[in-house]
């Protein structure tokens, strides 16, 4: 299989969310240009991205074009709500027509599917051996709302260049979370030690994706047998990640919120981030998906949850060689924060920090535009780490 990538970020929306969400749609999961610049300016509500992605789900399967179908299907699900029916439904329909569309890539052994026992689910993995002699093994993940399948090219990729690769998904992830029913967890390094304990690893890469940023830190930290770490987006605190996303962030709003939550103001908290939400879309979609991924009842619960997602306060046990990847116009993460995460790593045999830009079309939230300009920068610098 010929492995393309595509590279660019495009303004298909007006709301930051829903741009991003657009743009990831076309570079990672398989979507048509033309057909999302046609549809993104419908779409001004979850409601509008649900129909209209369902929409151009159903053209494409009637023109057989399977992989943009794959690509609509799935992301319709990204904007339903937990209690929609449709939400389940859609995302069983673009996995199962995933695994059909590349049944040639399984059935040959080039990625090998695996079902790891964790507590009382299986996790999910895809192994990927490295082509030619094996540079390193890499463990490769999520974050907070992602699906696996979406990082399939980027494993065959690192395969492809030397890189033994084992893809998986954790509780709270794809079909884990909207199949098996299993939530996430912040310890973080208890699926992982799953994975190894039963691939019998030692001496691994780990690369984390958005929340992963945080996740992998947070792995390395208790298992050892990590010797590197990708911190794919920055990520010190997630609650401080998800008062301040967005492009019109507000400082005071950010001050006042944490306040409210070390005062347990929980009814004045729930009432402002209500109102918010009728007015930002972007709101709606944290507080809802963050309810359903953290069993969470209300805001403040789902906020005040969010402060365990951190790597500040177990930095100083993280020892290994660490990159962290940021981007100039994430519209989540403003890469300042990048500061508190370098000074509490203390104790780190090295640390890199590399920030996407703009005028190399990776601006987006997790370097999206520009997916092979990534993948190319985490083999470099792991090749340089174990080089020295």
């Amino acid at each position: 299989m010929e492995i393309k990538f595509k590279k660019g970020v495009y303004e298909l929306n007006k709301q930051s969310n829903f741009d991003f969400q657009l743009n990831r749609l076309v570079m990672w999961d398989g979507g048509d240009l033309k057909e999302v610049q046609e549809v993104g300016p419908r779409i001004k509500t979850s409601e509008d991205w649900k129909k209209e992605l369902i929409a151009l789900g159903d053209r494409a399967v009637k023109e057989n074009r399977i992989e943009n179908a794959i690509a609509y299907y799935r992301m319709s699900e990204f904007f339903m709500y937990d209690g929609d029916s449709d939400k389940k439904k859609y995302y069983v329909k673009a996995t199962e027509m995933f695994y059909d569309y590349y049944k040639d890539i399984f059935e040959s052994g080039e990625v090998e599917r695996f079902e790891v026992p964790y507590e009382n689910i299986k996790l999910p993995v895809m192994l990927a051996k490295a082509k030619g002699i094996e540079k390193d093994v890499i463990i490769l993940h999520g974050g907070n709302d992602s699906y696996f399948e979406e990082l399939f090219i980027p494993m065959l990729y690192l395969a492809e260049n030397g890189f033994t690769t084992y893809l998986f998904e954790g509780p709270g992830q794809g079909g884990v979370m909207r199949v098996q029913g299993k939530h996430f967890t912040y310890k973080w390094e208890e699926p992982v030690k799953a994975i190894l304990d039963y691939f019998k690893l030692e001496d691994v890469t780990i690369i984390g994706a958005s929340l992963g940023g945080m996740f992998a830190p947070r792995a390395a930290a208790f298992e050892k047998r990590i010797k590197r770490v990708i911190a794919w987006s920055i990520m010190p605190n997630f609650m401080d990640v998800v008062l301040f996303s967005g492009t019109n962030r507000n400082e005071r709003l950010y001050k006042t919120a944490k306040w409210l939550i070390n005062h347990k103001c929980k009814h004045i908290l729930n009432f402002i981030f209500s109102k918010k939400a009728k007015k930002d879309e972007l709101v709606r979609w944290g507080l809802e998906h963050g309810k359903y991924a953290y069993e969470a009842k209300d805001a403040y619960e789902y906020i005040t949850k969010m402060s365990n997602y951190q790597m500040i306060n177990i930095a100083d046990k993280i020892d290994q060689d660490v990159l962290i990847v940021g981007a100039n116009r994430d519209h989540f993460i403003p890469y300042e924060m990048v500061g508190e995460e370098i000074n509490a790593l203390k104790n780190v045999k090295s640390l890199t920090f590399r920030l996407f830009t703009d005028k190399e079309d990776a601006c987006n939230h997790c370097n999206c535009g520009n997916v092979k300009l990534t993948f190319d920068t985490f083999m470099n610098w792991i090749t340089q780490i174990k080089e020295r």
